[in-house]
């Protein structure tokens, strides 16, 4: 997998969510590079990792990942948040803190956790794919920003870094949604071994803050932090809020 690494300081690991690649947090990047060396992955099938043959798997890419990077706290939006936490459930010693930007142990709703998104949604993104998966990107995309105060800067953003570093490979799209759909982290969350920060935002359309909240109570040692105007990419439209929250985090951790 591709690994962008920037900046100066102790090193912190960067994974994005599906569809995109780790170009999107160039603004996060930019408010962090001079406290952090960061680690940007391309997860497989996505940016200049179009080309890898580590599956876009939770276990698979989290084990890849935890060989070939350095001991470093590790943040994960979305889809990446799920391949943040899978690895600091296996290998804890490897991963001294995790943050988890508007992301959640399970994605999908059940009879046990409603706060999940209707499946139904999922369903439709799946069937969107085998018919047009630019358009089933596109509403995706959609949907991320939607509820921000900077709804079409961040729509622009998120359009304009899709495509940045190449297309995305369409079976990996329907990897990824695979992933979304069926991953299921939460009982992993009570042994967690290092302190975690959860980063939502309210208007956020995917991942119901109150998702991630009951996520965050259920960790051993967690914090919760909701940005007010964000949608489910804060760290394009509140980047120095995120990047403040993050180092704050860390310092307090000592990670």
């Amino acid at each position: 997998m591709h690994v962008e690494i920037s900046g100066s300081g102790p090193p912190l690991v960067l994974l994005h969510g599906w569809a995109m690649h780790g170009g999107i947090f160039a603004p996060l990047v930019e408010a962090l590079r001079a406290h952090r060396t960061l680690h940007v992955v391309d997860l497989p099938g996505h940016g200049h990792s179009r080309d890898s043959g580590v599956p876009l798997q939770l276990d698979a890419c989290a084990q890849a990942l935890l060989e070939s990077l350095p001991v470093a706290p590790w943040c994960g939006w979305s889809l990446g948040g799920l391949v943040a936490l899978r690895a600091a459930s296996l290998q804890p010693s490897r991963v001294p803190a995790l943050a988890m930007v508007c992301a959640t142990p399970k994605f999908v709703v059940a009879a046990d956790w409603p706060q999940g998104m209707p499946a139904e949604v999922f369903h439709g993104f799946a069937d969107g794919l085998r018919l047009d998966w630019q358009a089933t990107i596109d509403r995706f995309i959609a949907l991320e920003a939607f509820g921000s105060d900077h709804m079409r800067e961040e729509l622009r953003m998120l359009r304009d870094g899709v495509l940045a570093h190449g297309e995305p490979s369409p079976r990996v799209l329907a990897e990824g949604l695979q992933a979304l759909e069926t991953g299921d982290l939460r009982e992993s969350l009570p042994a967690l071994a290092m302190p975690s920060l959860w980063i939502s935002g309210r208007r956020d359309r995917l991942v119901n803050p109150a998702a991630m909240q009951a996520a965050a109570a259920l960790a051993a040692d967690a914090r919760y932090l909701q940005i007010e105007h964000a949608g489910h990419a804060p760290f394009l439209t509140h980047a120095d809020a995120v990047a403040d929250a993050m180092l704050g985090f860390l310092a307090e951790a000592g990670a």
